[in-house]
This record gives structure tokens, C-alpha cells and sequence, in this order.
């Protein structure tokens, strides 16, 4: 059976440089998605031009930036990650094949093959965040299991999280004792029969 080898992290985008390349439909979804978790990301979306919702997102988040060009290696430069997603598979090609010389992360939209992490469904409650994946093979499947979670978590379970971090500043002993501790407040989340 095949198994989902992605290793899921948890990026600070507003510490990090995101550069996407394209300003259509496509970049629209992908600057979305971005905004959605990340409200503070620092993003230039680079494109001869934009669709007019991603103008209005520039507008409402003053971390994004808007160059209206066509691509060029240096816009490279200074950059953590990569989205290309022009409607020129030429384009996107050869922003992967830049990318992955310098290093850098990059996501081809709708190729599967061109891509070093994908952008899967998220459900975020407060400070709850979970990440869904299929491995790039149904994002379908990843939205219906992320309307799931939304509507099976608890609306409140920010108020516990914010209350077991103050429990766990006031534990002392080791770091083995205070998992303990942790393991032994939070076992009724287990579903248990």
C-alpha cells in the first residue's frame, strides 16, 4: 500500500520570503490560501498583471507586494519558497528548474511532479491548526475532511489550549515529569469506548 511520505510543518511566513509567480485565477487561490493561515505573510506576487481580487488583497494586507513584470531569475534572490502558477508551463518549468538550483522550495501548481510540498487543506481554531494531506492525489478528499474537522471541533478548545499552557508554566520536575503531567490532564481527549 502506498504511504504519504510528506513531512508536515508549520512555516512562519512572516518570517520568510514567498514569492508566487503568476496573477491569475490560480495565483489568486494560492495568495487565498496563503492570507487565509498566514494573515502577515511577506509575499510578492509577480505577474504582467493581476486579477483584480488579488489587487484588493494587496490592498488589505501591506505585507504583500505586487510587481507587475514578467518573471526573471533574480526575482529569485532573498526568497525561502516558490509558487509558480502561470497558465505557461514553459514558465513554470523553468521557475522550478531556477528554484531548485538555488535550493528553494518550490510548488508548480497542478504538477505534482514539479512540486517539494504541496498546500493541503487547514482547519484553524485559535490556536489550533491541523494540516490535511492526500499526498497531492484528491484535494477534494482534503476539503471534505477539513469541513469535517471545522464542524467537529469545538468552538471553545482555544479557551483549553490557552488554559493548559498556563497549567504547564506552573509544572515543575523534569521534562519527563511534566509530559507526564500533560499525557495524564489531556487523556480525555482520546475517544475512548
Amino acid at each position: 500500500m502506498e504511504q504519504n511520505e510528506l513531512y508536515p510543518i508549520f512555516l512562519k511566513l512572516h518570517n520568510l520570503n514567498v514569492l508566487i509567480v503568476g496573477g491569475g485565477n490560480v495565483g489568486l487561490e494560492k495568495l487565498s490560501f496563503l492570507l487565509k493561515s498566514s494573515p502577515n505573510a511577506n509575499v510578492e506576487v509577480v505577474a504582467p498583471d493581476f486579477h483584480l481580487e488579488i489587487k484588493v488583497l494587496a490592498e488589505n494586507h501591506p505585507s504583500i507586494k505586487l510587481t507587475e513584470a514578467k518573471f526573471k531569475k533574480k526575482m529569485l534572490k532573498k526568497r525561502h519558497m516558490v509558487i509558480a502558477c502561470t497558465d505557461d508551463l514553459e514558465v513554470n518549468k523553468r521557475v522550478y528548474d531556477l528554484s531548485r538550483k538555488r535550493y528553494l522550495i518550490c510548488n508548480i501548481a497542478d504538477t505534482p511532479d514539479l512540486c517539494d510540498y504541496y498546500l493541503g487543506g487547514i482547519v484553524t481554531k485559535g490556536n489550533v491548526k491541523i494540516a490535511i494531506s492526500t499526498n497531492g492525489k484528491s484535494p477534494t478528499t482534503a476539503k471534505r475532511l477539513r469541513e469535517f474537522f471545522e464542524d467537529v471541533i469545538p468552538e471553545d478548545i482555544n479557551k483549553m489550549v490557552e488554559n493548559l499552557n498556563e497549567y504547564r508554566k506552573t509544572l515543575k520536575g523534569d521534562f519527563e515529569d511534566k509530559v507526564k503531567k500533560m499525557n495524564e490532564i489531556t487523556d480525555s481527549l482520546k475517544n475512548k469506548e
